[in-house]
């Protein structure tokens, strides 16, 4: 096992990583950006090292100065947790090229599964269901015209290095496909400077359902259920539970076999989650991979009693699972809710600034992921997110008047949060009934603003 790990992010990730690492006896090396010098992180690893300025090029994204702060520290290893170079196959590869383990894929896995144009044409190939669409990457636009035209519009060009909503736009007739090509294409090449597209069938009023995978290098690979996170605003996640509802176990074992297969075909080693999009009859099919720890990890966490971060770092450590597909069975239910710093009566405008006040939830079931404390200023340079809130219950009933009670103890003084939001969208109908798609928060938010005024405890 490592004896020390550099953890090279931020925040509550940061902190998520350093606890797990505390309970396994392994010494932790923070890095940090001048302006996280006073975090929480800094404050609870073993020890902490500034890596540059506040902006993340120079930080966070400065696998030279990661590296160098592991060398000089003796760390084994490296933990880059979610975002920054969670998903970079260079750093990866650099990682290892120092003699340093990587927490996370090999640089050749995360390339062949980052690439989505890619990672489709591997998957089919072993029947996960894909999309239609190209079979792989078009040249340009009058190809990606043949390819949606086969597929029936509406359709998304969709940039093969992509995430985040970026490098995308919907296509409705094939007048729109030009424009709509070039301008996807121009973004994606600004975001992430490649301008490498591909055509996928839009799935309409979709339900966005991912699943949990663990891969050792023994070659075991198990599932752990599914999350859903439909709940979305612009492709970004606000709100995830576990497990979905309405998935029969017969469709869960279904999903979850094809999770496996697809992450057996790509050679896969450590945690990662594969995503898919549903159709309202049930027809699933396979989007992307994440080759990294999610934002939402504590729902399956607090489903199925494992603890991802530390079979991420026995994966790393060359141990085998501590668990079979056998030990895997999911109790009651869970939500995550996504605290950010966010005025969303603004346009979900992001509104940094120091923590005047606060007081998290507490009691049975309850679980807050934060690095935020009183006096604490939320850097302008980073994610909005402040903070997450997880409940379980027996019931998911029960799990969202779990959240709601939740929700009404917490406190975050200082700058608008979007907090008021999600306790508003767990007594919308259409919630609670458990009937939503991705469009759920763009169809109702004028709705669930007119609401706001009365008083969240009225509702």
């Amino acid at each position: 096992m490592f004896k020390r790990i550099l953890i090279c992010n931020r925040g509550e990730i940061a902190l998520r990583i350093i606890r797990a690492c505390r309970e396994m006896g392994i010494e932790t090396v923070a890095a940090y950006s001048q302006a996280d010098e006073g975090s929480l992180p800094t404050q609870l690893a073993t020890r902490a090292v500034c890596v540059g300025p506040a902006r993340a090029a120079d930080s966070y994204l400065n696998p030279c100065a990661l590296l160098t702060a592991a060398q000089l520290t003796g760390c084994q290893a490296i933990h880059p947790g979610y975002g920054f170079l969670s998903e970079n196959a260079e750093f990866s590869d650099l990682c290892r090229d120092c003699g340093i383990q990587f927490i996370g894929p090999s640089g050749h896995v995360i390339r062949q599964m980052g690439n989505k144009a890619a990672a489709r044409r591997l998957v089919s190939q072993k029947g996960v269901p894909v999309v239609p669409g190209s079979p792989g990457p078009v040249a340009d636009v009058e190809e990606a015209r043949q390819a949606a035209e086969k597929a029936g519009y509406p359709v998304l060009i969709k940039a093969s290095a992509g995430g985040g909503g970026r490098g995308m736009r919907r296509v409705n007739t094939p007048e729109e496909l030009e424009s709509a090509f070039q301008a996807a294409q121009a973004e994606s090449m600004a975001c992430f400077g490649s301008d490498e597209m591909y055509v996928e069938k839009l799935i309409l009023h979709p339900r966005h359902i991912e699943v949990q995978i663990l891969a050792d290098s023994q070659g075991h690979v198990i599932h752990l259920g599914e999350r859903d996170c439909s709940i979305q605003r612009k492709n970004q996640k606000l709100m995830e539970e576990s497990p979905a509802r309405g998935l029969t176990p017969a469709l869960r074992e279904q999903m979850g076999r094809d999770a496996v297969l697809a992450a057996e075909a790509a050679g896969y080693v450590g945690a990662g989650t594969i995503e898919f999009v549903m159709d309202q009859e049930g027809h699933y099919y396979f989007i992307e991979m994440n080759t990294r720890i999610q934002v939402e990890h504590p729902v399956t966490e607090m489903v199925t009693g494992v603890d991802l971060v530390r079979e991420q770092i026995r994966i790393a450590a060359g141990l085998p699972l501590s668990y079979s597909q056998e030990d895997i069975h999911l109790e009651g239910h869970s939500i995550e809710c996504r605290i950010n710093a966010e005025d969303f009566r603004r346009g979900f405008l992001p509104c940094p600034g120091k923590t005047e006040f606060l007081h998290l939830p507490g009691g049975p079931g309850v679980r807050v992921d934060t690095a935020l404390y009183t006096g604490y200023e939320l850097s302008p340079y980073y994610d909005s997110l402040a903070a997450k809130v997880i409940v379980h219950a027996p019931t998911r009933l029960g799990a969202i008047r779990r959240m709601r009670r939740a929700l009404e103890e917490l406190v975050i003084e200082g700058y608008s949060t979007t907090a008021p939001l999600a306790h508003l969208i767990l007594y919308h109908p259409s919630y609670i009934r458990g009937r939503y798609d991705t469009g759920f928060l763009e169809q109702n938010l004028n709705t669930l603003l007119q609401w706001e005024p009365c008083g969240e405890k009225e509702l």
